[in-house]
């Protein structure tokens, strides 16, 4: 941005997709956040991908008023609903490879794996979740980028015979339809784009309430929110859906509704190539 800038690039477009510095203290979130103030200040053009994470660049300081836009109703690509959809067979192959047994509820995690997730409260809250409900799984997918798998499975303890790891995949879709609920505990997150992949599969989510998440998930509606960082009230949200399986229904069917209304594909593809072709053609 800042060659662009001293070249005289007329057009200088950036796009927010969750900030770094949200989850630093101290020298770091100074400076990541004063080089995204930087950003902001260079490029002609802004793009945010939830509103709610543009509601706090505002509040922050990053990003003047006026200058950034939302295209659709959020997210950087929307969701393919051809591939993003109901699976059965896939449904009964993984669980059947997770040697979960019908009528037993699987919590999915579907995402790279790091602290920034909020993984260790996850783990925590499953610890009690467990305790008091033999018939839940807990299952990790994606790369562990930070050694999680070794610290879920000591917080997990007499619960980890029902905790799950598979590394990563090209088939996130298959995975979905295997849940009962997806969970994103994330500390930061810019839009929380697998929540609405779940979601196209008509798997209801319990996420935290923090921007970007709070785009993706009615609270109520489509699935749960949760403080970020207390894993007491996450341990609550999960079992609240663990006993209600008719409310685990009703919630997929709305958030499967709602995906492919607002966040379809095609849908925020074309707000995306119209928005480029007004800015080339002004």
């Amino acid at each position: 941005m800042v060659a662009g800038a001293l070249a005289n690039v007329p057009i200088r477009l950036h796009t927010f997709q969750g900030e770094i510095w949200v989850a630093r203290r101290g020298f770091w979130r100074v400076i990541l956040k004063a080089l995204d103030k930087l950003v902001a200040r260079l490029a002609t053009h802004l793009l945010v991908v939830s509103r709610s994470e543009q509601q706090f660049l505002l509040e922050q300081g990053v990003v003047p008023a006026g200058k950034s836009t939302v295209l659709a109703n959020g997210s950087i690509c929307g969701v393919d609903i051809q591939r993003f959809k109901p699976d059965p067979e896939s449904r009964s192959n993984i669980r059947s490879e997770f040697g979960i047994k019908e009528g037993e509820v699987l919590f999915l995690y579907l995402g790279r794996l790091s602290i920034d997730k909020g993984l260790l409260d996850l783990a925590a809250a499953f610890l009690r979740v467990g305790a008091e409900q033999p018939n839940v799984h807990l299952a990790f997918v994606g790369p562990d980028e930070e050694g999680i798998q070794k610290k879920v499975d000591k917080i997990c303890g007499e619960s980890g015979d029902r905790v799950h790891f598979r590394g990563y995949t090209d088939k996130p879709e298959q995975y979905l339809s295997a849940a009962d609920v997806l969970c994103l505990p994330s500390h930061r997150e810019g839009f929380g784009m697998v929540i609405v992949e779940a979601a196209a599969v008509e798997v209801p989510a319990i996420g935290s309430r923090i921007y970007g998440i709070t785009d993706a998930i009615v609270e109520n509606q489509t699935g749960l929110l949760f403080e970020a960082g207390n894993d007491l009230d996450l341990s609550e949200k999960m079992l609240r859906l663990a006993r209600d399986p008719a409310l685990r229904k009703s919630m997929g069917k709305s958030a499967m509704v709602r995906a492919q209304h607002e966040f379809s594909r095609e849908r925020v593809l074309s707000e995306t190539a119209k928005y480029y072709k007004n800015l080339l053609a002004s």
